[in-house]
């Protein structure tokens, strides 16, 4: 059974109306299940397995997380099947970042947070899918978080696995961390609300004299971006991995 027809790619914005609608989308959907990603095709994961021999995992978490942004990420190479299982990640929480992301979205980042589990998945990128990945990752370190309890949904266990984290540390909203609510990790001690919430709150502190989708179609200017996030970034909580 193919996944695809769930998970349609999205799509380059075209005007204002679709610019705001494809930020508040954030993270976009993912499925409940392990998958394999085809370029545009989502699988399921095959029975049998597949093969990971000189692939390291990969923690996906937010926009990696869903087929659609990853069919237009990978769009560019050779066919080549991304694995990508579904996990738990204890004592972690998918919080939002102190940044504004290219496409205008107050994307996520990981923070410590005990007794939590956050769901997740564990990708094997080949090295190019992984190269490509990393370019699409401005806002993000390549980094190892080794130590982790993480268990995929086949049941293994890994200790070590690369991830993206990112360089402008926690949005602080109230003084807190703010976790995602579209993300519904277990055991969660962060308050939680939904992208538009967290746009608004940004966009308030940022310029309050622009409506939501102004706010967000200005900010797809580069410079723009980047004093926002310097802004954002002045009053962001440090990240505990």
């Amino acid at each position: 059974m193919t996944l695809s027809a769930r998970f349609n790619r999205v799509e380059e914005p075209r005007h204002a109306g679709e610019i705001l609608a494809r930020a508040i989308a954030y993270p976009y959907e993912a499925p409940l299940c392990s998958f394999v990603q085809l370029r545009s095709r989502t699988s399921d994961l095959p029975a049998e397995g597949v093969d990971l021999a000189g692939r390291r995992p990969l923690l996906c978490y937010g926009a990696n997380a869903a087929p659609s942004v990853l069919a237009r990420k990978l769009a560019t190479l050779p066919d080549e099947p991304l694995p990508v299982l579904r996990a738990g990640l204890r004592d972690f929480d998918v919080v939002y970042s102190a940044h504004i992301s290219p496409y205008g979205a107050v994307p996520s980042t990981l923070q410590r947070s005990l007794g939590t589990v956050a769901p997740v998945f564990v990708a094997y990128p080949t090295a190019g899918q992984e190269q490509l990945l990393t370019r699409t990752e401005p806002n993000y370190e390549l980094q190892e978080l080794r130590g982790a309890e993480l268990r995929t949904e086949d049941g293994t266990e890994l200790e070590a696995v690369d991830l993206y984290v990112s360089r402008h540390g926690c949005l602080a909203v109230d003084g807190s961390e703010v976790a995602l609510a579209a993300v519904e990790s277990d055991g969660r001690r962060f308050r939680a609300l939904g992208e538009v919430e967290v746009l608004e709150r940004v966009r308030h502190v940022l310029a309050p004299e622009l409506d939501l989708e102004r706010f967000v179609e200005s900010s797809l200017d580069p410079g723009l971006a980047a004093a926002r996030t310097a802004v954002l970034r002045g009053g962001s909580l440090p990240l505990e991995l």
